[in-house]
């Protein structure tokens, strides 16, 4: 589950627990008629199963706490000519049930006080079979396939049989009041939470409401499309139903309805299990919201937590023994100290019944009330007559499940009114968007608080670290020639280098802005700690800023430096140009000398061989006359030696130049990572 986004419920760990083998309910011998009904049922003291038997249908009651392996030969219940196809238990009365048949008959049974599933002897030891009803209710003129009790009005029961009609009956006067005919065969019914309302799936593809008193069909429209039936059940107190059924491809499906709008389709679509052919019976837990799907013919229970017209899934019961029955027992009969939030049990094999508890995982020993809210009692809301009459209700009457913890009598109260779905759905909208506005508002008086308060100013010092090329550009080389401005920040940046150095561990320099520690958060109000965040927050953007303002000031500095660097090296070339074409003067210089100085061996040949008188003439006039060579020669040769001397002085300003640039380079990238 690592990256997956889980959803909170209190719910989310409850977790299916199987009973040890010594307390299930074995060798029984369960019907293996095909009929799709749920084959066993319970009313918390008793559990009730099909019974595979022969001359005419039998059903079996076990009492719960007959556990373990049953006789060979057991009581039944006998008295339909066909076989049994459903029973259910009245819920305002544990000694009844009602079982329907292959006959076309509804019979209603006593069970006796004394009676026991191991040992109902009668007179000579031999097993008393239970042969008589009290009622037997005739008016289907087929099988008659389901009966569903009424929840709130005792004495009212409602069937369903091949003659494509549903029909609800008076069990004090036997008669049938109320007929709703359909037009194919009617595969699953339910009541609403108050029984004002009954909603029929049919084999013709179709979920209808019924106004039960008027006989009436408050909406209509197409359901599953797959062959096989599909089962509806009312979600609790609410104006939504839940259909199994499967889809044209076979696939095993469950959709949401809105029971005044049934045309319109299943809500957000269908929600697809799985491929298995089996039939999903659907049981909803209306006090803790969650749905249990248990599939005839694999050994899952799969439950769902329902929230506003959305299944979330929370885990299931595995198994390998496969079901094909599958009944749970009322609320009220639960064990409450350990936490289980429903009792249900399981058909294995055609041979023996399962019982599993579903548990909330939880360490107290306290009673957890938000668990276990009021749950439907014993006692009616309505009687029969007062229901035919036309008399409403909101539900049935709840009781009181911290009384069944404590051990004491519970406390009786009437049910709410039922709550629209839609309703709710639009409130939660129109909150939500409430929330998002007010948090709109907020954000948009932070902003403005925080546009309000002006950015800090920045400190004298950190001025001075601020090259001054920075802020009004120069030239470099008239930078360099202010040697003293740059000597003296190359010295200043050297010696807080070595102070912040030796400094460590005590307090910061005074350079930079000093931060308070922030108080604990016990110590302040949230709104201190909200308006500490949003000074942090422009605190960090006006640093950011700064640190980009320098970035550029520094990349803008590297540019002049770089094209400073550029016109140096030009500068360089020239005179390095001008040294040469002096080189190239020089040696024509020296060529004009040696030709001179060829040209006087010559003429000191010719005087030599002219009388003394001439020479001694030529001398003087010679020495009086203009500047001689070897003059001129000397003369050129200090300007040569000036000249180079210049050349070298050069030369090393431009190398010191290259040595302050590269130091001032390092030391503003110093200042920038600091």
């Amino acid at each position: 589950m690592s990256g997956k986004f889980v959803r909170a419920s209190k719910y989310r760990h409850v977790f299916g627990q199987a009973t040890k083998k010594e307390l299930c309910y074995e060798n029984l011998k369960i019907t293996k008629n095909a009929w799709d009904s749920n084959i066993i049922d319970s009313n918390g003291k008793y559990l009730s199963v099909n019974w595979d038997s022969s001359g005419g249908g039998a059903f079996a009651v076990i009492p719960l706490s007959e556990v373990g392996k049953a006789p060979d030969t057991v009581p039944l219940f006998r008295g339909h000519k066909g076989p049994v196809l459903d029973t259910q238990f009245n819920p305002f009365n544990q000694q009844q049930i009602v079982s329907c048949s292959d006959d076309g008959k509804i019979c209603l049974w006593e069970i006796p006080e004394d009676y026991s599933f191991h040992k109902y002897l009668d007179e000579s030891d031999n097993i008393k079979d239970i042969t008589e009803p009290i009622k037997v209710l005739s008016g289907h003129t087929r099988k008659v396939g389901h009966v569903e009790f009424h929840p709130c009005a005792e004495n009212v029961l409602a069937s369903c049989s091949m003659d494509y009609t549903v029909k609800i009956w008076n069990l004090e006067t036997g008669k049938d009041e109320i007929t709703l005919q359909h037009k194919d065969l009617v595969t699953s019914l339910a009541f609403n939470y108050n029984g004002s309302l009954l909603a029929t799936t049919s084999r013709d593809k179709k979920i209808r409401i019924w106004d039960i008193r008027s006989g009436k069909i408050l909406s209509e429209g197409p359901g599953h499309t797959g062959a096989k039936p599909s089962r509806v059940v009312w979600l609790g107190n609410t104006d939504r139903i839940i259909t199994t059924g499967f889809s044209r491809l076979s696939d095993r499906q469950v959709g949401i309805w809105d029971v005044n709008n049934i045309e319109a389709g299943s809500i957000d679509g269908f929600l697809v299990i799985d491929a298995s052919s089996g039939v999903l019976i659907p049981v909803f837990d209306e006090s803790n919201n969650i749905l249990y799907l248990a599939g005839k013919g694999d050994g899952n229970i799969r439950y769902y937590e329902y929230d506003n017209d959305i299944l979330h899934e929370l885990s299931q019961f595995s198994s390998t023994d496969p079901q094909r029955g599958f009944a749970i027992s009322p609320k009220f009969s639960v064990n409450v100290k350990e936490n289980e939030v429903l009792k249900s049990f399981k058909t294995v094999n055609d041979n023996s019944i399962e019982p599993i508890s579903f548990i909330v995982p939880r360490r107290s020993e306290l009673f957890q009330s938000d668990i276990y809210p009021d749950c439907p009692s014993q006692d009616p809301a309505l009687t029969a007559q007062e229901f035919f009459d036309g008399k409403e209700c909101n539900g049935p009457l709840l009781m009181s499940m911290e009384s069944l913890y404590e051990g004491t009598k519970p406390s009786i109260r009437e049910s709410g009114a039922s709550i629209s779905v839609s309703s709710v759905k639009e409130e939660a909208a129109v909150a939500k968007k409430e929330e998002k506005q007010a948090k709109e508002k907020e954000l948009k008086a932070k902003k403005e608080s925080t546009e309000e308060v002006k950015p800090a100013e920045k400190t004298k010092d950190n001025k001075e670290f601020t090259p001054e090329s920075s802020q009004t550009p120069k030239n470099v080389d008239e930078l360099l020639k202010s040697s003293d401005d740059v000597n003296n920040l190359i010295n200043k940046v050297n010696d807080e280098s070595d102070d912040e150095g030796k400094q460590k561990g005590e307090e910061k320099d005074d350079d930079w802005e000093e931060v308070k520690k922030p108080e604990s958060p016990l110590s302040k109000s949230t709104v201190d700690l909200k308006k500490e965040e949003a000074k942090k927050e422009n605190a960090k953007k006006e640093e950011a800023k700064k640190e980009e303002a320098k970035k550029e000031q520094a990349k803008k500095e590297e540019a002049k430096k770089e094209e400073a660097k550029k016109e140096e090296a030009k500068k360089e070339q020239a005179k390095k140009e001008e040294a040469k074409k002096e080189e190239a003067k020089k040696e024509e210089a020296k060529k004009e000398e040696a030709k001179k100085e060829e040209a006087k061996k010559e003429e000191a040949k010719k005087e030599e061989s002219t009388p003394s008188t001439s020479t001694a003439n030529t001398s003087k006039t010679t020495t009086s006359g203009g500047p001689t060579l070897k003059g001129t020669v000397e003369k050129l040769a200090t300007l040569v030696e000036k000249l180079e001397a210049q050349v070298v002085k050069l030369t090393d300003a431009g190398l010191e130049k290259d040595a302050k640039l590269s130091s001032l380079e390092e030391k503003i990238n110093e200042l920038l990572k600091k």
